[in-house]
């Protein structure tokens, strides 16, 4: 480095002792290995990968499920629309033509008894 980087700034100096390439920090990588702690993370990893694949599954099958069965859902609301308009229609009927009360009699609701 040039003398006059160094009386600007001193840092440059200090900065190159531990960022030089030729010049390696004193550490020693054995001392941050232990083959037990990264098996157990391995499979630790492995675990939560394919419990994370199971759940995203188990998702999807239970949306498929939940929109045929919301579809279902709408077509029985339909049908007992068509049905109450039915039964509505009979009572109107009904109030003209009495001979038709034993027929709507099974489908009157009946007031609860507690």
């Amino acid at each position: 480095m040039p003398a006059d980087l160094t009386e600007i700034n001193p840092l440059f100096y200090a900065k190159t002792q531990w960022t030089f390439g030729a010049n390696p920090l004193d550490f020693h990588a054995s001392v941050m290995k232990c083959d037990t702690t990264n098996t157990i993370l391995t499979w630790v990893l492995a675990v939560l990968v394919l419990a994370g694949v199971l759940f995203a599954l188990k998702t999807i099958m239970r949306s498929r499920e939940l929109r045929t069965m919301q579809g279902q859902a709408i077509a029985c609301q339909g049908n007992m629309n068509r049905l109450n308009l039915l039964l509505n229609d009979a009572a109107q009927y009904g109030r003209t033509h009495p001979d038709i009360d034993r027929v709507l009699q099974p489908f009157e609701s009946k007031p609860v008894v507690r």
